[in-house]
């Protein structure tokens, strides 16, 4: 174990030296935050893809499968993959056709600078969240390759995770993504054709398996409200997070933001399928895992030469350190961009990376002590897809093809929808919560756009 272990930890500061080698080309505000707006085809698609291809797609849906079957874990790799391609076909040309830094940005310019700062406030808890999902998904890959407790392992991977994101910025990262996805892809499929040619009978291992965890339908008597919420969430929740709002906004024309968020989203869900093959067939080969995220690491050790699992947890890695630099960036960003800079309009490009690396380090803590304190990666994703993300999928869509609202209407969709998910997930316990605050949202903003209407005539 220590082996593995002192292999993924060269693997990882590999990354932190091209995290650095990267970093002495970072000289603006952009450069860190969008890698200048210079991504072609390929890096464009991969960063896409490694962004949003990280813990929950491998270790997160693995083990909510392992556990509940296909069912069990609806949102990763289906609902993702599939807000991916929505987010080309539909979201990503005006999105950067309006030439934002953040995401905030457009509710300054579509609204007010009150509805910018009211959102960034609002946006921070959910990014922090998925931050902390990919720092818990670290740490299971440590303590799989180590004998290491969960929580040091955590705690390690918390560090690790905040120096490779203050080095480098998004532009080290679009460069490592590349190399990142290939090696990780073939890791998968390495797993796949491993698991396949040297499992006995694993065709009667599938055949087996009970066929109601090989079906995407929630167990009978599921209420169809329930249902839906199930597919809103991954979809309308995280089509315009601004994780996946900013790789889009950093490639180098609208084409290219367009064809690579549809190429990831294909990808996305092809590989995806791997790590749900391991989940469902895991049962049978390590039955009675207390922890059902870690069948992936364990499998893996299991079916692997030394060499290619350090390949491929280091592929692992690479993967969750992508995804988690864009997260704590995002929350540095809002701050740091919208908050920070804003109030002082010149200043010096040197300063404003500055504070952005600043912030960074704070969310990053912040992120591993929600890790440290969460149940598991899984629920920690769909809580950040739909802790009030109801209110900015209604006022992006509003705002970016319609001229109906304000900032009074904008406003109160962001209160409405927060207040409404918040209580009724931790007050009346409603199973359908998304839903329920994606309907009021809508029409709190357009009963507030048609008062809007009424008192400007």
């Amino acid at each position: 174990m220590t082996g593995l272990l002192l292999g993924i930890l060269v693997y990882v500061s590999v990354q932190l030296i091209i995290g650095w080698w990267v970093s002495r080309y970072i000289k603006t505000e952009i450069d860190y935050l969008l890698a200048g707006r210079q991504l072609g085809y390929v890096l464009g698609t991969f960063t896409i893809f490694a962004t949003w291809f990280g813990s929950e797609s491998v270790i997160g849906a693995s083990g909510a499968i392992y556990s509940g079957g296909l069912a069990g874990s609806t949102a990763d790799p289906f609902g993702f993959g599939l807000c991916l391609v929505l987010m080309g076909f539909i979201f990503a040309v005006p999105l950067w056709k309006r030439k934002l830094t953040t995401l905030a940005d457009l509710f300054r310019e579509r609204y007010s600078s009150g509805v910018e700062k009211l959102a960034v406030f609002m946006m921070i808890p959910s990014t922090l969240m998925w931050a902390a999902a990919q720092i818990r998904a670290f740490g299971q890959v440590l303590t799989a390759s180590s004998s290491l407790e969960l929580e040091i392992a955590i705690g390690i991977a918390a560090t690790i995770v905040i120096v490779y994101t203050v080095l480098g910025g998004l532009l080290a990262v679009a460069y490592t993504d590349l190399l990142q996805g290939i090696v990780l892809i073939f890791g998968l499929i390495a797993l796949f054709v491993l698991v396949l040619f040297n499992t006995p009978d694993i065709a009667g291992i599938w055949s087996s398996i009970d066929p109601d965890r090989l079906t995407l339908r929630q167990p009978p008597g599921t209420p169809l409200l329930d249902r839906i919420d199930i597919w809103a969430i991954p979809l309308c929740g995280s089509v315009v997070a601004h994780e996946l709002v900013a790789r889009v906004i950093a490639t180098r024309s609208p084409e290219v933001a367009k064809r690579s968020s549809i190429a990831a989203g294909t990808m996305y869900l092809g590989f995806g399928l791997i790590p749900a093959f391991i989940g469902l067939v895991g049962l049978h080969l390590v039955p009675g895992l207390e922890d059902g995220e870690q069948i992936i690491p364990l499998v893996a050790q299991a079916y692997m030469p030394t060499a290619l699992y350090i390949i491929f947890a280091g592929a692992l890695v690479s993967a969750i350190l992508s995804t988690v630099d864009s997260t704590l960036l995002v929350a540095s960003s809002l701050v740091s961009h919208n908050i920070v800079v804003k109030s002082s309009p010149n200043m010096a490009e040197s300063r404003k990376v500055g504070w952005a690396r600043f912030f960074v380090v704070i969310f990053g803590i912040l992120a591993w002590f929600i890790a440290t304190n969460a149940e598991g990666v899984y629920n920690l994703v769909v809580d950040a897809a739909a802790f009030g993300t109801a209110g900015f999928f209604t006022i992006v869509t509003f705002g970016l093809f319609t001229k109906t609202g304000g900032k009074y209407a904008a406003g109160a969709t962001l209160f409405t929808a927060m207040t409404v998910w918040l209580s009724s997930t931790y007050i009346f316990d409603l199973s359908w919560a998304f839903l329920l605050s994606l309907f009021c949202s809508i029409g709190v903003y357009l009963a507030v756009s048609a008062i809007e209407r009424f008192l400007d005539k």
